[in-house]
């Protein structure tokens, strides 16, 4: 199975593909992997915007080498639960079978299976089981969002100790490293001019060469501000507007102000956002649109104000719950307009049709909001765009025009450049002097009760340019920049926006074709088999009123095998011949 794997990926290699889902590599892809293939590391790390392939390429990387002989399995490593069995579904597209159920309980899988999709919580928590698992074949590690592994020290440890034995390993990120200074495993650094250790990637792609590649949407960010007004524990009264300088500690309390579902923000945005999804959805007819909430109880809460605008209940997606990953692949295949999650979907799930979201968090580092962002980039046809709704806040701000800007992961910085202020106002340096010598009050920390807030248009942010004027809410203004066609050119949007602003300051002084059916993962067709062995099981033993674990032992005598979690799709198929044999009585 894993010598042909090669030959299920497109033929079409290397012809360039520019952008949207073309089965031929695109040109970064062809890139990297001949950088990869020619460089011969073992250890590689490609960075890549979200949305730009990374999963193509990796899978690309263990075709060749699956095919070429070097390596005899693979183990993908994740951040969720939910990645492994994406990226199980996505390499049994192209013929490469992983397991995403492997468990460190039994340390085994089916020989089905060409490899394992593993979290980095499972590796961490018992690595001596991936180690060996490691060392009994020529293992290829992807280590997909490789910044997880510098989590926590033990979680460092751990896949150290699990892969150091692989053979090659590739490392994937789609997002600024982390802000912190645990070094992550298997990534090299470099001293940079500046005396600063750094991460040193083998392959970089980023945002601003993928949209001009047109692998990505462009995007537009709508920045709302507001007045907002809440009481401290003190029980005294503080008034402030969203968007206008304030001391971290003031602008903190005034976002999450905002984001309480009773007052009017969060309504006034959800409504301008739901406007801008229906325009998207002239051209674009099954675009969908996500609010990335703070907590499970406000998601649920913003998940009822849409369902009163739209009449149609959204999907909720909350990380602890079972049924997560199920509701996510239903919502991705589906046409319904709004998805409200908590952490889910904020990096690495693939839903392409999402093109509106909201970021209704408050969540403030680099790494997250990228993350978030990466949600709504993916381009599936040239001309789609992706709109997301911001709180004028100066740190989400800065992140949003910084979009273009490549990061590395710093092991040392200046002690300035910790705590570095964004460059959203004319007072920042004033502000960053204050937060500084300022430590927070204690009627500033703690609970406290917000009581009223509301919304207001700010502007467009686009290629890290500001657009537009103050608006209020449902104005004729506000509508002209929502209602911007969802299918443009980036030179288009730019000449739009220009375009409405200079109107704003005169006034003022066809459905998507279905895919063709795609071969089914092992993991996915071995699970409906062992589910349907097991509900056979289960009525034979009710009708002879005997242990189910008697009936496997019975079925395992007869048929020959290992037990049902390391047992082939024929060993299963043949099982549940025999006991529908027994059910007739031809035992």
């Amino acid at each position: 199975m894993s010598q042909s794997a090669a030959s299920n990926l497109s033929p079409a290699f290397p012809r360039r593909a520019a952008w949207g889902t073309a089965g031929a590599l695109r040109a970064w892809q062809v890139d990297a992997l001949r950088d990869y293939l020619d460089t011969g590391r073992t250890d590689f790390l490609a960075v890549a915007t979200p949305g730009a392939g990374k999963t193509t390429f990796a899978l690309r990387v263990a075709a060749e080498l699956l095919s070429a002989g070097e390596i005899t399995g693979v183990t993908v490593v994740a951040p969720t639960e939910h990645l492994k069995t994406q990226w199980a579904d996505a390499a049994g597209r192209v013929g490469i079978h992983l397991d995403p159920r492997f468990s460190n309980t039994t340390g085994v899988t089916s020989s089905d299976y060409d490899g394992v999709a593993v979290t980095y919580a499972q590796v961490a928590s018992r690595p001596s089981i991936h180690e060996e698992r490691t060392r009994s074949e020529r293992t290829l590690v992807i280590l997909d969002e490789i910044h997880h592994g510098g989590d926590n020290k033990s979680w460092g440890d751990g896949i150290r100790q699990a892969f150091e034995p692989a053979v090659r390993r590739l490392s994937l990120t789609g997002t600024p490293f982390r802000s912190d200074t645990n070094p992550i495993p298997f990534v090299g650094y470099e001293y940079g001019d500046d005396g600063i250790l750094r991460s040193s990637s083998d392959y970089t792609y980023g945002y601003a060469e993928a949209l001009r590649d047109g692998v990505v949407r462009p995007v537009l960010f709508m920045a709302y501000g507001g007045a907002m007004r809440w009481r401290t524990r003190a029980g005294d009264e503080i008034a402030a507007r969203l968007g206008e300088p304030m001391t971290k500690d003031v602008t903190a309390q005034a976002w999450r102000t905002a984001l309480d579902p009773k007052g009017e923000w969060i309504p006034s945005v959800l409504a301008a956002a739901d406007k801008r999804l229906t325009e998207v959805r002239r051209g674009v007819p099954d675009a969908g649109a996500m609010v990335i909430a703070s907590n499970q109880t406000q998601a649920r809460a913003y998940a009822r104000i849409l369902q009163g605008l739209t009449g149609e209940k959204p999907t909720i997606v909350l990380s602890d719950d079972s049924g997560s990953s199920q509701r996510i692949e239903e919502y991705a295949s589906g046409t319904s307009r709004w998805l409200v999650a908590v952490r889910m979907v904020s990096e690495g799930v693939d839903v392409p049709r999402l093109c509106v979201g909201v970021y209704a968090t408050s969540t403030s580092t680099p790494l997250f909001f990228a993350q978030a962002v990466g949600r709504f980039v993916r381009a599936r046809s040239r001309g789609e765009t992706a709109c997301v709704f911001l709180p004028s806040v100066p740190t989400i701000l800065a992140h949003a025009g910084a979009l273009e800007e490549e990061r590395d992961h710093a092991l040392d910085r200046p002690e300035s450049a910790q705590d570095e202020a964004p460059m959203w106002s004319e007072e920042e340096g004033m502000l960053a002097e204050a937060n500084r010598s300022e430590s927070a009050s204690d009627d500033l920390q703690g609970s406290f009760e917000a009581l009223e807030s509301d919304a207001h248009f700010d502007h467009v942010l686009y290629d890290a340019q500001q657009f537009g004027l103050h608006a209020e809410v449902g104005s004729e203004d506000e509508q002209d920049y929502l209602g911007l066609p969802g299918l443009l050119e980036p030179d288009q949007v730019h000449a739009l926006l220009s375009e409405r602003q200079t109107k704003q300051s005169k006034r003022t002084g066809a459905p998507a074709k279905p895919a063709a059916d795609a071969p089914v993962a092992a993991h996915r067709a071995l699970a409906a088999q062992r589910k349907e062995l097991n509900k056979l099981v289960s009525a034979y033993a009710q009708k002879g009123g005997v242990p189910h674990a008697n009936v496997h032992m019975d079925l395992r005598r007869a048929c020959g095998g290992p037990e049902l979690a390391q047992a082939t799709s024929e060993q299963v198929t043949e099982r549940i011949e025999r006991i529908r044999r027994w059910f007739v009585g031809r035992r």
